[in-house]
């Protein structure tokens, strides 16, 4: 069972975002912060989420059981009901619905952000990184 907890942080002012991702395993854990190119908090927190099923895939870490946690209720909203009326979500519900294809088990969770303090300082260090771009 892996624990992943996504988070996002935006500049609005300079129309830069990061994104954070902290995976959980019985053996430990790995923290990513990475910059993004998405310019508004709603999709840098759905890009994020991608980001970490991308890594997931390409680190062969689908047999098993992923809970993918984020303080983002809308983006969990999205994802989890697999519909939007906005139509800037709609490449990330479809890019989203093709990858939860590729997990045995993926069970997505809005949780707050006192819980996800982690995520919220990688996705910090991703918006610094993206500033210096």
């Amino acid at each position: 069972m892996l624990k992943v907890y996504t988070d996002a942080a935006t500049n609005g002012q300079k129309e830069k975002s990061g994104g954070g991702i902290l995976i959980v395993s019985d053996t430990g854990q790995q923290q990513l912060s990475v910059p993004l190119k998405e310019t508004d908090n709603h999709t840098a927190e759905l890009s994020i989420i991608l980001y970490a099923l991308h890594y997931l895939i390409e680190n062969q870490l689908t047999e098993q059981s992923i809970f993918l946690y984020s303080d983002s209720k809308t983006a969990i909203k999205i994802l989890d009901q697999g519909k939007t009326k906005n139509n800037s979500f709609q490449p990330y519900l479809s890019q989203f619905n093709e990858l939860a294809t590729k997990f045995d088990l993926l069970i997505l969770q809005w949780i707050p952000e006192s819980q996800n303090k982690g995520a919220d300082h990688l996705a910090k260090q991703g918006l610094q990184k993206s500033l210096k771009l």
